[in-house]
């Protein structure tokens, strides 16, 4: 009877999702995947999970990762100290090297075979392929960290007619061959805007925007542009939930319909907050 009543808890879970699945079938989910998530192995197991679950019942899912702790790790292995200027790490000719080889080839590729290993069919492509991301000079002081200049996004657009997960790393390039390290938000904003998603995930480490960022009951699971706008005038966004805030809203007016700020440490988050009605974290809208 026990195992009986277990199914029927699944099949009433199932029933419940329904129509979530109905609403996003066919439609673009983004996911910026980094941080906490991508470190903690349990983790990372169950947001491939999670990715390709949506795949199987028809959402177009496009991961964009970053991989910071990686990059740092590899540096310290080539000798290199790390230097951060605002939280943007300083990427002279070697780092950048470095960061390609991180980010496109390590990174890349074990996210690509884990989705694989899951059940998923998934391509990995950095932002160079195709000259997916166009970059130049973001401030000279920080080498080559590069400032999004284009989107050619039709790589992403193939992979998904051909039912591929597309799997970017936000490594950039310019027109003289040199390559970029590229804020991966910023990356995750421009690429959800060209392909006109309905969604836009940004993992973080912590619950979403709160009131008091130091209190978790205060999470503000809601707002509008010009509500964020208000709450930074005021002070409660602030430090480093300032560029997430503003890619949200960069997402949104290159075409994102919405945008969730969301807790990558809590297990299934992207579940939660595509096929439930409680959701995770904070969702980001044009209007109200």
């Amino acid at each position: 009877m026990e195992n009986n009543f277990s199914n029927m808890q699944r099949a009433e879970v199932l029933t419940q999702a329904l129509p979530y699945i109905k609403c996003y079938n066919g439609k673009i989910v983004v996911v910026k995947y980094g941080g906490n998530a991508m470190i903690n192995e349990t983790l990372k197991q169950q947001v491939m999970e999670d990715l390709v679950l949506l795949w199987l019942i028809g959402v177009k899912v496009v991961l964009v990762h970053g991989g910071g702790p990686e990059i740092s790790e590899t540096m310290d292995k080539f000798g290199k100290k790390p230097q951060f200027v605002n939280g943007l790490r300083v990427t002279d000719k070697e780092t950048v090297d470095i960061v390609q080889m991180v980010l496109a080839g390590k990174v890349n590729k074990t996210l690509v075979n884990l989705l694989g290993m899951k059940g998923g069919k998934a391509m990995g492509i950095s932002g160079m392929d195709g000259r997916l991301i166009e970059a130049e000079i973001k401030d000279e002081q920080l080498g080559f960290v590069g400032k999004v200049t284009n989107i050619n996004i039709d790589p992403v657009l193939d992979l998904l007619e051909k039912g591929y997960i597309p799997v970017i790393s936000t490594v950039g390039c310019d027109k003289d061959g040199n390559s970029y390290n590229i804020n991966g938000d910023t990356a995750a904003a421009q690429i959800a805007g060209a392909l006109g998603a309905e969604r836009l995930i940004m993992m973080t480490d912590i619950e979403g925007l709160l009131k008091d960022k130091d209190d978790p009951s205060t999470l503000i699971p809601e707002l509008t542009i010009a509500q964020a706008q208000q709450l930074r005038e005021d002070g409660i966004i602030s430090g480093g939930m300032i560029p997430k805030i503003e890619c949200c809203i960069d997402a949104i007016h290159h075409g994102v319909k919405n945008v969730v700020i969301m807790d990558g440490r809590v297990p299934h988050s992207i579940l939660m907050e595509i096929l439930t009605n409680e959701g995770a974290g904070t969702m980001m809208k044009g209007t109200d």
